[in-house]
């Protein structure tokens, strides 16, 4: 029998605080890059300076710990809680809302959370959408993400006919993107979600999201996919901020799980090129 590993609820807290602190104002090495790379790929002038600023505004923001948006979003944390365990010195759920608190206070991040009725905003950017798996070992994974509205109002589910196959699966992400246009300003990051049910298909897009840009899927179906869908969206021509180029999307990632017989749930989870996202193990 395994020992059970003691966790303390503030180590959980300044964890996510200092998570959120940093996807907000630190852009990824791995977007950097990818940036760019389309920079250097660029025909179009204004593609390019488009880029070029996307790189500076990343500059100004790390260097001087300020937002990379004025939308720093709503906070989602997956959360991987080993068997083993054992938190103490307060509930987990509360701990991570405290760090959100904390992390959004401290930064002075903006707070986007509302009524949904009287838009009357919750003051701290709480409640976070916290999504909790116990896994074996005696660990805690924590990855958050602070996903915008102008991405997140771009996302979409699709529930396919069964016999649409990665014809119909493609051109429902394409057609995802075609109605976004520049509204979730481009480049953007995709994130899809194939198979389970309307609610897993949307939880399976939004983990696709933290995969490193350029890790192509272990299954090679996917990967030929990701790869094909890329190709397509960056023939749309929105180009980077909407201006028009070849860089309408900088990756495409894909998570896949089981169906029912009769269905083919496919969701699109659209994110701004900063995809904020961050994690840490405790």
């Amino acid at each position: 029998m395994n020992p059970i590993r003691e966790v303390s609820c503030e180590t959980v807290t300044e964890t996510v605080r200092k998570l959120f602190i940093e996807a907000n104002t630190v852009l990824g090495e791995d977007i950097l890059e990818a940036v760019n790379r389309a920079c250097a790929a660029e025909e179009s002038y204004i593609a390019r300076l488009a880029l070029e600023q996307i790189c500076e505004n990343a500059r100004i923001a790390r260097e001087e710990v300020v937002a990379l948006c004025q939308d720093t979003g709503l906070a989602v944390v997956f959360a991987e809680v080993g068997q083993d365990v054992h938190v103490v010195g307060g509930s987990f759920g509360v701990s991570v809302q405290e760090g959100v608190r904390r992390a959004y206070s401290e930064g002075y991040f903006r707070k986007s959370l509302c009524d949904p009725l009287t838009r009357k905003n919750t003051g701290d950017n709480t409640p976070a959408v916290v999504h909790t798996e116990i896994v074996p070992g005696d660990r805690i994974r924590l990855q958050v993400m602070a996903k915008g509205g102008g991405s997140e109002n771009m996302s979409s589910v699709h529930m396919l006919l069964p016999t649409a196959g990665v014809e119909g699966i493609e051109n429902a992400v394409l057609e995802s993107v075609r109605k976004a246009g520049p509204n979730p300003c481009p480049p953007v990051v995709l994130g899809v979600g194939i198979g389970g049910t309307v609610e897993r298909a949307a939880l399976l897009s939004k983990k696709a999201l933290l995969r490193p840009l350029g890790e192509k899927s272990g299954d090679n179906r996917l990967a030929k996919m990701e790869e094909d869908i890329l190709d397509k969206l960056n023939r749309l021509g929105f180009g980077p901020q909407g201006y028009g180029g070849k860089t309408t999307a900088l990756a495409v990632s894909i998570e896949m799980e089981p169906c029912h017989i009769a269905s083919l749930p496919v969701a699109v989870s659209i994110q701004c090129h900063a995809s904020r996202h961050k994690e840490a193990v405790i």
